[in-house]
């Protein structure tokens, strides 16, 4: 099995990174359409416009991690994105791209390991 990997979406895309999708609901901002090397951009599993504002007031991580680990067992896409990335995973890397500058506590960070819950 291949591996997810997590990545800012400003940085450079590199050969081992797979399938890159982009995790955020929004878009990075001074990054062109065009310029973004990704191959799906998934907004529906994301953590919802309330709760993303929510942490960027509060900065409470942990409250962030619990809050949108619910939100994505409760969201039907997310259980459908589970199961591509696992079948993704049977031949190449996955990628996750985030734009927040904090790279250990970020959405793409509890997706990872919510994911690697789901599919283990």
């Amino acid at each position: 099995m291949q591996e997810i990997k997590l990545k800012r979406s400003y940085d450079d895309k590199e050969y081992g990174d797979g399938i890159r999708i982009l995790v955020d609901r929004l878009w990075p901002r001074g990054v062109k359409k065009e310029a973004l090397k990704h191959d799906k951009w998934i907004k529906d599993i994301a953590p919802s416009s309330n709760l993303r504002q929510s942490f960027h007031d509060n900065n409470d991580f942990k409250t962030f991690k619990s809050a949108y680990i619910k939100e994505l067992n409760n969201n039907p896409a997310a259980n459908d994105f589970s199961e591509k990335v696992k079948d993704i995973l049977k031949d190449r890397h996955v990628t996750l791209l985030f734009s927040a500058k904090d790279t250990d506590h970020n959405n793409a960070v509890i997706l990872k390991e919510w994911l690697l819950n789901k599919i283990q």
